[in-house]
Parts: structure tokens; sequence; C-alpha cells
């Protein structure tokens, strides 16, 4: 890969899997100055080290749109949350940072600079961290409405959803825009351009999961990423950051 950029992914132990999509690392990125990082569905807290040798740590919110980048850092490492982690793990809402993010203290959990030097090391002290914060019970409804959304990669209707976790559609509502700062529909609408990608970067250039038909495609792939899926398969410089994930799943 050019820039020679260096990209490790871990998945969490299934005990964490409602809270934790995965860790992840990346090295070389500063070079990386057309890099996209496009809507996921994830909340991320990414521990960046600058060439000043400065921690940076920040919390980024739920992403409607393409997000384009220019960091100068020579690494960063990061946790990306599934949703029911903004309650439980970091205990607030994410609403007022959607489409962007918020630095943290830079002794945010107690961390230093010095986690950064070893990945294997970082991704330890971050789940003893999260399993001292996890309370001992949770509630079963969100925990069933995120684990349907997911396996149905968003296509689930409102209504059954709502029958299924016994939570009415207006308290779903209220409570997606309350805590992550967009409805379910829109989350939904990312879950489904997700699903999308692993398609679109084998060529399949046409809808595989429930769109109206090829113009609604190309019109939600291109909000989402910025380009036509032609584009968004053809990755030019590697320039999709998402697209890494594939290759270590």
């Amino acid at each position: 890969m050019e820039n020679n950029l260096h990209f490790q992914l871990v998945q969490p132990d299934t005990s964490l899997t409602d809270f934790v999509y995965c860790f992840s690392s990346l090295q070389n990125f500063s070079n990386q100055h057309q890099a996209v990082i496009i809507p996921n569905g994830k909340i991320d807290l990414v521990f960046s080290k600058t060439k000043e040798n400065q921690l940076y740590i920040a919390l980024l919110g739920l992403e409607t749109k393409p997000k384009y980048t220019q960091q100068e850092v020579s690494n960063f490492f990061s946790v990306s949350f599934n949703p029911l982690a903004i309650e439980y793990v970091f205990n607030c809402s994410i609403a007022d940072i959607v489409n962007t993010g918020k630095l943290l203290p830079s002794d945010f959990w107690d961390f230093c600079i010095d986690d950064l030097n070893d990945f294997k090391e970082f991704c330890k002290k971050v789940i003893q961290k999260i399993n001292a914060l996890l309370p001992n019970t949770i509630d079963e409804r969100k925990r069933n409405l995120f684990q349907l959304i997911a396996a149905s990669n968003g296509e689930i209707p409102i209504k059954e959803l709502s029958e299924k976790v016994f939570w009415s559609q207006r308290q779903i509502n209220r409570y997606f825009n309350q805590q992550f700062g967009l409805s379910l529909k829109a989350y939904c609408k990312i879950l489904r351009f997700q699903a999308s990608l692993p398609h679109i970067k084998e060529g399949k250039l046409y809808p595989q999961l429930n769109f109206t038909d090829q113009s609604h495609f190309i019109k939600e792939i291109k909000q989402l990423s910025g380009v036509s899926p032609k584009e968004l398969h053809k990755n030019k410089n590697d320039r999709f950051l998402q697209f890494l994930v594939y290759d270590q799943l």
C-alpha cells in the first residue's frame, strides 16, 4: 500500500460485543492526506500521537456524511463502540457531536503517551477499563433493540422492532434523537450503507439489499460516501479507510 500505511484490527471477546465493535491501529497515517472516513454507525474513541509526541484523545459522534481528514499524526489507536456503549460505558449523550467530536482530557481513563507504543497492551488496558465501568444490569429492551437492528442491516421496520422489544415507536425515536442526535431511520440508513460496502468492494455495483431501485442505491451511496458506487469500488489511492476493515475480518 502506498505510503506504507499499516492497519491492525482486533475484535473483542464475546462478552463485550454488545458494546465494542473493534479495536484498531493505524500507523503511518500522516501521509494519507486525502483519506476519507465514511459513516459506519459506530462511535470512535481515538487516541492519537502527533509528530511532536503529544497525546490527543477524542470522542467522535455518529456520522451521516463523509469526513475528509488531513490529520498530522504519526499513528493512532482507536476503539469503535456500538451505540449501546454511550449510555452504559460513557454515561452520556452524544447528540451534540453528530458529524464532529470533542477532545477529552489527555489523561482520560488514565492513559498516557506511552500507551500508544504497544497495541496489544493498549487493548488490554481499554478492556479492563470498560469492564470496570459496565453496570451489573442493563435495559434488555435496548440490548435487543440494537441486536435486531444490526442483524437486519437496518432493514427491520420500526413497527416490527417496536413489537419485538415491547417499546413504542415514539419512545424508540425519542431515545435515538436524545441519545445520538439522529433518528432511527437515519441510523438504519447508515447500517444498510455499511452492509453494501463488502459488495461494492467486490465490484457488485447494483443493489444487494432492500433499495428501491438502482437510482436510489446510487443516490444513497453517494450521499454517505461522497462518490458513486463505481468510484467507491475503485478506492483510488486507498482513500476510503473503511475498506481496510474487510481485509482483516
